[in-house]
């Protein structure tokens, strides 16, 4: 990864420049890629009698 793109997907997140001081690289790119899962559909979803079968 380059640094421009390290700023790139800073901006694409909304992190300030006093964000960066408390987050670390691996976790930006981990939020990256959650926020890239925002927007998949599933076609089952679990509920809380799922989860508790779990």
């Amino acid at each position: 990864m380059t640094t421009p793109l390290f700023l790139l997907r800073c901006v694409q997140l909304g992190l300030s420049m006093a964000d960066l001081e408390l987050l670390s690289i691996g976790l930006i790119n981990d939020m990256y890629a959650e926020s890239m899962n925002d927007s998949c559909t599933y076609a089952v979803l679990g509920t809380q009698e799922d989860m508790d079968q779990f």
